[in-house]
Formats: structure tokens, C-alpha cells, sequence
């Protein structure tokens, strides 16, 4: 855990807290988490959860990463641990966790020139990105772990020859499909991060300012381990009784690493995936929140028309305002961050073209719920997902149901707004600006539209009137009221 204070752009560490669960250990054969493992962690968050009991709930962010994309049944544990800390916890995939790797390792760096590779390796998953400056633009997560690999070769606590190079033979293959790629891409400079790659370099004796871990140090480590026959016989020097547990993992997918993607030299970096998560909560603090980096990007990726978009969203958050008292509201009740997520649903609303136009809703739905997409959970995703599945076609009820409790009742106004909005630019017009409002409440939905606008537009009646059958088929009422409204008003962009 990691408290930050920033102030005037200077960032202050407050506290820095530590403890060891080793999550990925406590995976059974069935891959469930084993009890004794859930109460460590459980423990661990309470002690954590009183530390941050002072602070206000969009000031925190806590992230889980493979062991909980991984765990089955992991929704019952997550539950208890939220509980136990008292704040929510995002599940994130592995990209997105190595974006925020990098973005951690990056805040030691001088913004030059240099071509960068980070490796991370983690419990359960080893991170490898390649960048520039501040910027990642190659990223990848792979089912290397110290602690999973130390379980698997080294469950004993003996080391052999024969078992170390079979633990490094298998993060080699595991690494093979990314080898090519990351080689032709090429790096001025390779940096390692996080706690096993930190023990190694206590062990060569690399841990000084300006020193580097290097492949021969590696092997002679290696050799130095099998032949002694266990991580305590060797008593590696600077690596805590508690590190060790996970030591000859670690090394061994390390050894992978350099051998696979051919690195001569690594430098060591004192940051990671905290001081990340505390750069993008910062930055979702501020003006730049990077989920609006992610939408765009996905945009580009499954090539959305984004003009198109943009009039959706403008639309349909102009009607979400109307219904919510204008611009005031957001400050309550987590309605900027429901804003917000009407406006990426908008934009994303026709991933789904990129597989077919039939069923592009449900094509987007699924497309949505897998992508990584920079910034974001994989809640938020499911969101983002379920509103795309709802912006057009039979208004499935039972899907809203399933969300967190907390967005149930945000997301009817939400995903009403964009059906409505997405009709009214049906045309794809970009002159088109409906002059247009709406109320939703007891079930009922009320669009009022300027007379004079629809009589040209007998097309957009019918598709309403449409919309007003299907809704009435998940026991909702649409009233489609005409009247004068003098001039549509411009596009909302936040």
C-alpha cells in the first residue's frame, strides 16, 4: 500500500506498507483459493482497511491482478476482501496492469530518447512493455511467476540441475511467441522492477546505484543455487527469509527472460505497478483520466467512425443532463463518473461493426467484455459492455439486474439516453443536432422533441415509435411529446 500526498505537482510518499500474502500460492489443482490463503489476505486488508478508513472512496483505488483473474469463484473472495478493507477492488487484465507497471517505472526516468523494455515479475505473472518516454506502446502479460513457478519445479525447497532447467525451459516456451516481436522492436535499455527482480540483484551484488544485473551474473548465480542444492544452503545475500520462499522461481523465470529476448544488462528500478495506480488515480483526479485515452485508442483499433460517435455522445449526454438537472447534478452522487461512461458507451456504441452489422450490439457486448482497453477494470469494462449490449434491440432488464448494486439504477438513464440518441442520429447527418429533451421515472420515459424538427424527419417517428413497442415489452412507457423548443442546443463535451 502506498499514501501519496500531492501538492502543487509535487508528490509526497506518506506511508509505504508491505506485507507478504503470496495469493498465487494458496491456487489449488482446481485453481480455487484455499482458505488459509483467503484469511491471510483477509487479515492483511483489515490491517490495511484501518489506514484507510480517514479517506474519501474517489481517493483510493486498489487493484488485483492475476491470481484473481485467475481464481475461480474469485467473486466470493473479493466480496470478503472489499469488505475487510472497505473500499472496492479492481480486477485488472494483465495489459492494463503492465501499462501501469511502466507508467510506475517511467516516474525515475529522464523523458529522453531511450527505447525502453520493463520487466515485472510478479506471484503469478511476469510484464513486459516496451516504451518511450512516458509512453507505452507494446505490452504484454504472461503466466510466469515466482511464486507459481517456485510451486511447480521447487515445492520441495530442493533444487536440482535437471529441475532448473526444465523451470527454464518452460518460461522460455512460455515467452516464444512474444521473443520475434519484442526483438524487432528492439530496446536502448532494459529495466527490471518489483520485488524478485529487486532479491536477484542483492544476490549478484547489483543493487548499487548504477549497477546492472547481467546474464553471466545470472548464470553464475544459477550454478551457485542447483549445486547447493536449495535457496537456504545458498543464503543469498540480502534476500529476507520471506523473499527466499519465492527466490528460485523468480530466478528461474528471470533467466527466461534474459535468455529468451536475448538481454545482455538489466538496470534495476525502485518503482512499479503502486507508484502507476498512483499516477492514474492522479490523473483521474485532474484533468487526464487515461480511460479516455483507452476509448480513443479502441476506437482507432476496431476502426469506429469516431466523428459519428462523438454526435451520439454529444446527444445522448445532452439528454442524460437534461434528465438530471443540468450541469449541477454531477457533483453528486457519482453521477461526473456516470457522465463519463455514458460518453465512452456512446463512442464505443458500434465496436461491434468491426464483426458484422448483424448483431453488432451483441458483437460489441463480447468484444467489450475481452479487449484490453487502456485505463480500464475489468468491471468497468463489463459496464461498458452491458450498455453497449442494451443500446439497441430488446431492452433486457435481467442484464442491468446483474450489475453491482451501485450501477443498477445509474444505468437505466444511461443506456435510455443512448437508444435514444443513437435514433436520432440514425441519418448519420453530422448537420443533424436534435433539438430534443427527456425525463425517465416510475418506469416511465418521456422524450420531448420539437415539433417542426420531427415533422421533417418521418423516418426518425417511426424508429421512435418503434422503440416506444420494445420498451413497453420490459414493462416500460415511452410518451413521444412534440412542442417548440427554439434552438437545439450545442454539443456537451467534457
Amino acid at each position: 500500500m502506498l499514501v501519496v500526498r500531492s501538492e502543487q505537482g509535487q508528490r509526497r510518499v506518506l506511508d509505504r506498507i508491505k506485507e507478504s500474502v503470496r495469493l498465487a500460492g494458496g491456487l489449488s489443482a482446481d485453481g480455487r483459493l484455499d482458505e488459509e490463503t483467503q484469511q491471510r489476505a483477509l487479515d492483511c486488508l483489515a490491517r490495511f482497511g484501518q489506514r484507510l478508513a480517514q479517506f474519501d472512496a474517489t481517493r483510493v483505488r486498489v487493484v488485483g491482478t492475476n491470481t484473481l483473474r485467475q481464481a475461480r469463484g474469485a467473486g466470493q473472495f473479493i466480496a470478503r476482501a472489499e469488505a475487510a478493507l472497505g473500499h472496492p477492488i479492481e480486477i485488472i487484465y494483465g495489459v492494463e496492469e503492465a501499462r501501469l507497471i511502466y507508467a510506475g517505472v517511467a516516474e525515475d526516468l529522464d523523458a529522453g530518447a531511450a527505447q525502453r523494455l520493463v520487466v515485472d515479475i510478479g506471484g503469478g505473472s511476469t510484464e513486459l512493455v516496451i516504451g518511450r518516454g512516458p509512453q507505452a506502446y507494446r505490452a504484454e502479460s504472461v503466466a510466469l511467476g515466482a511464486v507459481t513457478y517456485t510451486a511447480r519445479f521447487f515445492a520441495s525447497g530442493k533444487i536440482d540441475k535437471s529441475s532448473w532447467k526444465a523451470a527454464v525451459t518452460e518460461a522460455r516456451l512460455a515467452l516464444e511467441p512474444l521473443a520475434y516481436d519484442y526483438g524487432e522492436l528492439g530496446w536502448d535499455v532494459a529495466i527490471g522492477a518489483s520485488g524478485s527482480i529487486k532479491s536477484i540483484a542483492r544476490a549478484v551484488g547489483a543493487d548499487g546505484p548504477g549497477e546492472l544485473i547481467t546474464g553471466d551474473a545470472l548464470e553464475k548465480l544459477a550454478r551457485r543455487l542447483y549445486k547447493a542444492g536449495s535457496v537456504e544452503k545458498l543464503s543469498p545475500d540480502g534476500v529476507s527469509a520471506e523473499r527466499r520462499a519465492i527466490f528460485a522461481g523468480g530466478l528461474a523465470v528471470l533467466v527466461g527472460v534474459f535468455e529468451s529476448l536475448g538481454i545482455e544488462a538489466m538496470q534495476v528500478s525502485d518503482k512499479a505497478l503502486r507508484e502507476g495506480v498512483i499516477s492514474d488515480l492522479l490523473g483521474r483526479l485532474s484533468a487526464h483520466d487515461s480511460r479516455d485515452d483507452g476509448v480513443d485508442d479502441a476506437a482507432r483499433r476496431f476502426v469506429i467512425d469516431r466523428e459519428h460517435g462523438r454526435r451520439v455522445a454529444d446527444t445522448a449526454t445532452r439528454l442524460w443532463r437534461s434528465g438530471h438537472g443540468g450541469d449541477a447534478a454531477d457533483d453528486d452522487n457519482g453521477l461526473a463518473e456516470a457522465a463519463r461512461v455514458l460518453r465512452w458507451a456512446a463512442m464505443l456504441h458500434e465496436i461491434g461493426l468491426v464483426v458484422a452489422h448483424r448483431a453488432y450490439h451483441k458483437h460489441g457486448e463480447y468484444l467489450l467484455d475481452n479487449a484490453d482497453i487502456r485505463g480500464f477494470s475489468q468491471a468497468d469494462q463489463h459496464l461498458l459492455a452491458t450498455i453497449v449490449r442494451l443500446h439497441r434491440g430488446r431492452f433486457r432488464t435481467e442484464l442491468i439486474d446483474a450489475l453491482p448494486p451501485v450501477w443498477q439504477s445509474r444505468t437505466w438513464d444511461i443506456v435510455l439516453a443512448l437508444r435514444i440518441a443513437v435514433i436520432l442520429h440514425r441519418g448519420r447527418n453530422p448537420a443533424t443536432r436534435p433539438p430534443v429533451t427527456f425525463t425517465h421515472g416510475d418506469k416511465k420515459l418521456t422524450v420531448s422533441i420539437d415539433t417542426e424538427w420531427l415533422a421533417q424527419r418521418p423516418l426518425t417517428r417511426t424508429d421512435l415509435e418503434h422503440e416506444g413497442e420494445r420498451l413497453a415489452k420490459a414493462g416500460l412507457t415511452l410518451d413521444l411529446v412534440e412542442t417548440t423548443i427554439p434552438e437545439a442546443a450545442t454539443p456537451v463535451r467534457q
